[in-house]
């Protein structure tokens, strides 16, 4: 799933969609942007995205829920791609993290406080979670689901955010996966079915 707009004018279609991505690609390149600015990129009237966004927040807003729903997608590839029988989480947290680092600004959004309407970007985040509680539920069905998936999201999170600051001394996606596969490796000590 691409989280990218294409240089193209908006003709028809979805344009609150073709808005978020806008707004994305000119978050993830550095550019500042506004409702304008992204009406400009989207090749619309300075005034066509208040119909969808009475302010920037709003916009921030929906652009931080495609940022879940994009991470959510590649979390469901991750488990599509893996083994059957196979211990997941770590996978899970790998991509968790690599997405963290593919898409640092963007990443940065979806985690700001304050960050506009949560209406559209809490209902995303929890969709995530309830990801990580149903694959915890199905391989540690003795365990408390969501303590798991709480610590093994805080885990996936608190190393992301060490990387994108510069914290830890991982310097390409592939060292930081087998990091955190590591961690979550250590705690995850209750074998599947264990109480």
């Amino acid at each position: 799933m691409s989280i990218n707009a294409e240089k193209t004018p908006h003709h028809h279609g979805n344009l609150r969609a073709a808005l978020v991505a806008a707004g994305i690609a000119m978050l993830e390149s550095g550019e500042r942007f506004s409702l304008r600015a992204v009406a400009r990129e989207v090749g619309v009237s300075q005034t066509a995205p208040y119909r969808h966004f009475p302010d920037k927040a709003h916009l921030e807003a929906a652009m931080a829920s495609t940022g879940f729903a994009t991470l959510q997608h590649h979390l469901e590839d991750t488990l599509r791609a893996a083994d059957p029988g196979r211990q997941v989480l770590t996978d899970l947290a790998a991509t968790y993290v690599r997405f963290a680092a593919e898409h640092p600004a963007l990443y940065e959004l979806m985690f700001r406080v304050s960050v506009g309407e949560d209406d559209v970007r809490l209902p995303a985040s929890a969709e995530v979670f309830a990801l990580l509680e149903r694959i915890v539920a199905e391989q540690y069905p003795g365990a408390d689901r969501y303590g798991l998936a709480s610590a093994g999201w805080s885990m996936a999170h608190g190393l992301a955010t060490l990387y994108l600051s510069g914290q830890i001394p991982e310097k390409n996606p592939e060292e930081l996966e087998a990091r955190m596969a590591g961690a979550l490796s250590a705690v995850l000590t209750l074998p599947p079915g264990a109480h």
